[in-house]
């Protein structure tokens, strides 16, 4: 499944479980507040089981996969859970999700994060246009 528009990601989001995912993405927003494509990924890194049976690894594939075309390659490169021997990005998205298991702070609704997905997806529009 490829997931062509912010408003089809929010239904997906909306079906799932997801508060887990918005304490990680709201402690990246703390931790990393310019890097909106962690947080995103934090966001959405939950979506697999939503679209598919399979383990861990099958579910962050599907996940991937579905948010490439909407939201970049970078966002697609943190869900799936890909690192560069330097990116210390993949392991801080697994420390903030570990993190939010055990966080109890009001890490507000889905809503919210709307727009910022909305932003990192007109940014990628945009440099795919470039290319």
């Amino acid at each position: 499944m490829e997931l062509r528009s912010v408003e089809e990601l929010m239904d997906l989001l909306y079906a799932g479980p997801h508060r887990h995912a918005l304490r990680t993405a709201a402690l990246l927003r703390r931790g990393r507040p310019a890097d909106k494509e962690l947080q995103v990924a934090a966001l959405v890194h939950g979506i697999g089981p939503s679209l598919g049976p399979g383990d861990e690894t099958a579910r962050a594939r599907r996940a991937a996969g579905a948010v490439r075309s909407l939201l970049g390659e970078r966002v697609y490169r943190l869900v799936r859970g890909e690192a560069f021997p330097a990116d210390e990005d993949v392991p801080r998205l697994r420390q903030a999700a570990e993190e939010a298991r055990t966080a109890g702070f009001d890490a507000g609704v889905l809503e919210d994060w709307r727009t910022v997905l909305e932003l990192v997806a007109a940014r990628h529009a945009r440099l795919g246009a470039l290319d």
